[in-house]
């Protein structure tokens, strides 16, 4: 496995400081390729046409950074340029060669889309996921090549377990990371679908789309204790009765059993100062045998 430079951002990687003066080659841009390893999966068609508008009339000011291939090269930085550069029709771009392993490609695809926010939430992750899947890296490792803490990298990842329903919506800016992660918190992907809709229904902020979530947990904990007690109240009335029947018996009066799960009380009725007395010698007496 390659050796990993880590926490030095895009100048490190690609060397710039100890290059200043590298030499920028002018290439054909059929001779050109594109990133592989390139964590961003949708480039706006309008603002590419938008930059080609700019290059027909200013030109590229900064050189494409690209790795020799055989008889081709692969960019490693600058694709969105080389996109507009094509519906320029521009013959040639202007770029830097350098010689970069996978792992390094995929890490400077990933600083130079982050450091612009050009990614999606969504393609974040699955760069950060491939780094860890193709490349071994640890959470920490990432974290240290993108300048962020290990809990934002964690929790990048955790979108990718939601819906593709949902994940579809970050990549489509309809809702953002800090109502994905909010709805992570729900365990049932329907019920997390149908709160997604809601929220972009109501146009919910992260604070409002915390709260109904809160408020559906909390209504799901009491559901399921209702549900504990309907069954606990099911089963007295097969295995408790008995055990009320002869307790009643013994101490002359009712007496109920309230049962949940492995623990309970003993409800013993008295109507008079006179029956809790004599119900407490019953006891006593019952106890000194």
């Amino acid at each position: 496995m390659t050796k990993k430079r880590l926490g030095r951002g895009l100048e490190a990687l690609l060397n710039v400081e100890e290059n200043e003066y590298e030499e920028i080659v002018e290439l054909r841009i059929n001779d050109i390729e594109p990133n592989l390893e390139q964590p961003r999966k949708s480039f706006d068609e309008e603002s590419l046409r938008e930059l080609a508008e700019s290059i027909k009339k200013h030109g590229i000011v900064q050189p494409i950074i690209v790795r020799k291939e055989n008889d081709t090269y692969r960019i490693v930085a600058g694709e969105r340029r080389w996109r507009a550069a094509k519906i320029a029709n521009l013959e040639k771009i202007k770029a830097i060669v350098k010689d970069l392993t996978d792992q390094e490609i995929l890490e400077v695809a990933l600083i130079e889309n982050l450091q612009r926010e050009d990614l999606n939430p969504i393609e974040e992750a699955e760069a950060y996921e491939k780094l860890i899947k193709e490349h071994g890296l640890k959470q920490e490792e990432i974290a240290e090549i993108v300048g962020k803490s290990r809990p934002a990298v964690a929790n990048s990842l955790r979108l990718l377990s939601l819906p593709d329903e949902i994940k579809s919506g970050l990549v489509e800016r309809k809702i953002t990371s800090g109502h994905a992660r909010a709805l992570l918190a729900i365990e049932d992907p329907e019920v997390q679908k149908r709160v997604m809709e809601e929220i972009i229904k109501m146009n919910y902020n992260v604070r409002q789309t915390e709260k109904i979530v809160k408020e559906y947990i909390d209504k799901k904990i009491d559901d399921n204790n209702d549900n504990e007690i309907k069954k606990d109240e099911k089963e007295k009335s097969y295995e408790v009765k008995a055990v009320e029947e002869m307790l009643a018996n013994i101490l002359g009066t009712k007496v109920q059993l309230d049962s949940k799960r492995k623990k309970g009380k003993i409800i013993i009725e008295y109507y008079s100062n006179e029956e809790l007395e004599r119900i407490i010698e019953i006891i006593k007496r019952n106890a000194e045998m």
